[in-house]
């Protein structure tokens, strides 16, 4: 048996037909750049998201940007976020002419230490990006107070994060602005390029739209120098029908999680993802850790079963940012974690045995593997 790393054929096999005839009526209606497909979207997915309102953008990067612009950040100014991310994060923080600073990941969750993140404020810092990585929120209630502290926006990464919950609370309610990708990929995915920002703050929200379509407050009146991020209608009436499925995949994924912590948790040779306390998890990605990483993951692939690395190089050892000057050894707990992290099979549709097929394989590859440290500190 082959186990994929993901399966969108299989995914998009039951919602097919319905998946059609919403793309049918956006032909019907012409309506392909925004209108009113976009707008049923950011209605229901504002909702879905316990705030006020809804930004359907053209990707995530683009969310994570124009949400930063919406708070006022700009050039000169600092930005704290985590090296443990896609680049977009960082490259977002750059696109508005602002620095982004870093401080390292708690090595329990992944996502940023708040013990770390006031020795990294300076005069210069204006926001915080917490990471919900893997689809897991961070520990957003000593990050809020913090910022609260020091007068600082926080805009929620949570683009791996669609549903999480932080005792109770949905991914990107929490800080100014939350931020999504849905690339085809995520728990809610388009079929192509999608992104959005959620916020409870009117004047954000009317700053995102405003700059999504070039600046524009009415057609070409322009207040702002803006992009063209519109979400495509088609893109809009896609994710409103696979909106409506979302926990029920959450719910599924979470289920494998399970099953692959129940098959693997006596191995003194892997570490799992854990679950914080104040966490729902929708697992995203099932990242565990391990020693010689590369290794297990291509005996595995020579087995039949796909696996992925997020992310092997940290941002700020990425050729991108080596103008920050920061080398190996800044970040330990990140590090470490790009070097070890093995990323196994995780979608809705995957079957039981499938997920047991993945843990007996890493079982035996693991078998005469070295005992992992038990903690970087």
């Amino acid at each position: 048996m082959q186990v994929p790393f993901l399966d969108l054929e299989v995914h998009h096999q039951s919602i097919k037909e319905e998946l059609l005839a919403a793309i049918r009526k956006v032909i019907d209606k012409s309506a392909f750049a925004g209108g009113p497909f976009v707008a049923d979207f950011e209605r229901d997915f504002a909702a879905f998201c316990q705030t006020q309102f809804a930004v359907g953008l053209g990707s995530g990067t683009e969310a994570l940007w124009l949400a930063l612009l919406a708070c006022g950040i700009g050039a000169g100014d600092e930005v704290i976020t985590v090296p443990s991310t896609f680049l977009a994060t960082a490259e977002a923080i750059s696109l508005t002419g602002a620095k982004p600073v870093f401080v390292d990941i708690d090595e329990e969750t992944y996502t940023m230490d708040p013990e770390l993140l006031e020795r990294a404020i300076t005069p210069r810092t204006k926001a915080i990006i917490p990471v919900h990585l893997f689809g897991q929120m961070a520990d957003m209630g000593p990050i809020l107070e913090i910022a609260r502290r020091y007068g600082l926006r926080v805009i929620e990464d949570a683009c791996q994060a669609h549903g999480a919950e932080y005792k109770g609370r949905k991914a990107g309610s929490l800080g100014d602005a939350g931020a999504f990708s849905f690339y085809p990929g995520k728990n809610l995915g388009a079929l192509g390029e999608a992104g959005g920002v959620v916020t409870n703050d009117q004047s954000i929200a009317e700053k995102c739209q405003t700059l999504r379509d070039h600046g524009q407050e009415k057609k070409y009146y322009h207040s702002d120098i803006g992009w063209n991020a519109r979400m495509d209608g088609i893109q809009g009436a896609v994710l409103q029908v696979k909106l409506k499925r979302l926990e029920r995949g959450n719910l599924a994924r979470r289920e494998h999680a399970q099953l692959y912590n129940n098959s693997l948790g006596d191995l003194e040779t892997v570490i799992l993802p854990k679950e914080a306390a104040y966490s729902k998890h929708v697992y995203h990605v099932y990242a565990v850790r391990v020693v010689d990483r590369d290794q297990v993951l291509r005996a595995m692939t020579s087995r039949g079963v796909a696996c992925g690395i997020h992310y092997p190089i940290p941002v700020h050892l990425q050729k991108a940012y080596q103008g920050l000057g920061l080398g190996r050894g800044s970040f330990p707990v990140a590090e470490r974690c790009a070097d070890e992290f093995l990323s196994l099979p995780m979608f809705p549709e995957l079957t039981r045995d499938q997920v047991e097929l993945v843990a007996r394989e890493l079982r035996s590859q693991l078998s005469h593997a070295r005992i992992p440290h038990d903690s970087v500190a």
